[in-house]
């Protein structure tokens, strides 16, 4: 599907643990890595806001 697709079409796969292969096709990759969150200190999560 990504090494098919048109010239002006975007595709956006989210999700952890991304293959090798889809990296290399890939224009743009982003990982995110946690630095502070409320959740380990025992603040639960807030409909609307976490889910």
């Amino acid at each position: 599907m990504v090494k098919v697709r048109l010239p002006a079409m975007v595709i956006i796969i989210t999700g952890r643990y991304a293959p090798p292969e889809l990296l290399e096709l890939a224009d743009l990759v982003t990982e995110m890595k946690e630095i502070k969150h409320y959740f380990t200190r025992g603040i639960e999560a807030r409909e609307g806001i976490e889910f």
